[in-house]
């Protein structure tokens, strides 16, 4: 492996002075913030969408899965999406002195290396949400996007958003098609007539699906049971819903929603909007706009949620406008964000947060570790109440937020950037600050 300083200086890993400052800052934002939904899934099972399940859904435990429904449900997802897009374009435009060929093997060899480090957070981290690997999948398709204008990623961005709402009214169909032969079936079985096969069929399906979505008491106690293992026993345990995140779930719920968030975000970066590059006044605009569309779609969302106790159907009418709501309150805060960073207020904070952001990889891995050892390590997963797992969040927030800038004052990267430089270029870039 070669030192930096023998390198083609055109092919060689970003100076941290050629860094966007705003991108840093909402980077760090989002990484703190998409803690707060992934703590469900660290810490309670099954309980991500459906409070009904563990942790509890009256009193505070319903408060804070409202708070995070209504603000923060995908939108921190969608401007990590956004932000790896526009890392598309930084990452290929920095090395404009290197060979295009290069320049793409380059690229692939990094995505292929956090497809890798996707595959050990999965299975050997113990993290089945985790989005490196969709990341290192799906931004093998937004490369070849990268040199579009504005305007075509946004229109090809919306195709794709389309496209999974489709998908959404289509389920929405289905279930509702399902319910109905279901209700035909059992009242049929309540008068004693013979079922046809279509109705024998949509009853095994409602039971398959109930048990999958509302697991019973018994259900509940034996997966908590299961996180309480050993290492290896949990590993095992694991692995058939690690392949289903990876494989399924990826191309049915990520793939379409992860692309266009993608693209989405190289157009606000060629537009300038992501980077504070806009007035406050336009700033304003969206925060205003944002949060009024995103906030009535996510408050509908919520009540007809609650109104319904959490049944399956009411999460199949509501995810219909899911990714509208969650689109444009992601805006809102944008907005909200750019204001943040252009008022010039908090720079302390401001400083605090570029850090996080600047060793986001490094900060994710950290979140699954801590986790981890909290909640299978000290046999806490499903133990605490809903509202508890935020304790720990706001610990998680202000040990990175006071350790990052602090590491950053001796290192140049964050531990998990430098290896994945050294992977990516084969060369050892400077990692200790001299003096």
């Amino acid at each position: 492996m070669q030192n930096e300083n023998t390198a083609n200086p055109a092919l060689s890993p970003t100076e941290k002075s050629a860094r966007i400052n705003s991108l840093d800052v909402i980077r760090g934002i989002s990484l703190l913030g998409i803690l707060l939904m992934n703590i469900v899934g660290f810490g309670l099972y099954n309980a991500y969408m459906d409070p009904t399940i563990n942790g509890g859904s009256v009193g505070w435990n319903l408060n804070a899965w409202l708070a995070t429904s209504l603000f923060f449900e995908g939108t921190m997802r969608a401007m990590f999406s956004m932000l790896f897009g526009i890392g598309i374009i930084l990452f290929t435009s920095k090395t404009n002195a290197g060979n295009g060929s290069e320049v793409t093997d380059l690229f692939f060899r990094r995505l292929w290396w956090l497809f890798l480090f996707g595959i050990i957070h999965c299975y050997l981290l113990l993290w089945n949400g985790e989005i490196l690997y969709a990341y290192a999948i799906i931004g093998m398709f937004a490369f070849s996007f990268r040199h579009l204008p504005a305007k075509k990623l946004i229109i090809i961005a919306s195709v794709f958003l389309a496209l999974a709402i489709c998908w959404e009214i289509n389920d929405r169909l289905a279930d509702v098609e399902l319910q109905e032969t279901v209700a035909l079936a059992e009242a049929k079985k309540i008068k004693g007539e013979v079922l046809t096969k279509d109705e024998s069929g949509a009853l095994e399906a409602m039971e398959e699906k109930i048990k999958k979505n509302k697991p019973d008491a018994e259900k509940i106690k034996e997966e908590i049971d299961a996180q309480h293992q050993g290492y290896w026993d949990i590993v095992l345990h694991k692995v058939p819903e690690n392949q289903w995140m990876q494989t399924s779930f990826l191309y049915r719920y990520d793939f379409f929603d992860v692309l266009a968030m993608m693209l989405l975000g190289m157009a606000l970066f060629k537009m300038q909007i992501i980077t504070a590059g806009k007035s406050m006044k336009f700033y304003g605009l969206m925060v205003f706009l944002g949060y009024s569309i995103g906030l009535t779609v996510n408050y509908w969302e919520a009540s007809t949620l609650i109104g319904d106790n959490f049944s399956m159907s009411a999460f199949s009418k509501t995810f219909q406008t899911y990714h509208v709501g969650r689109l444009t309150m992601t805006m809102g805060h944008i907005g909200l964000i750019m204001l943040f960073i252009k008022s010039g207020w908090l720079m302390l904070l401001q400083r605090s947060l570029a850090a996080v952001g600047q060793m986001a990889l490094t900060n994710y891995i950290s979140h699954t570790i801590i986790c981890n050892i909290f909640f299978l390590g000290f046999d806490y997963f499903g133990m605490l109440q809903r509202y508890e797992l935020y304790y720990l969040v706001f610990s998680i927030w202000i040990f990175q937020l006071i350790v990052s800038p602090i590491w950053l004052k001796y290192y140049y990267f964050g531990p998990m950037e430098w290896v994945w430089r050294c992977l990516t270029y084969w060369k050892k870039p400077p990692f200790v600050k001299k003096g």
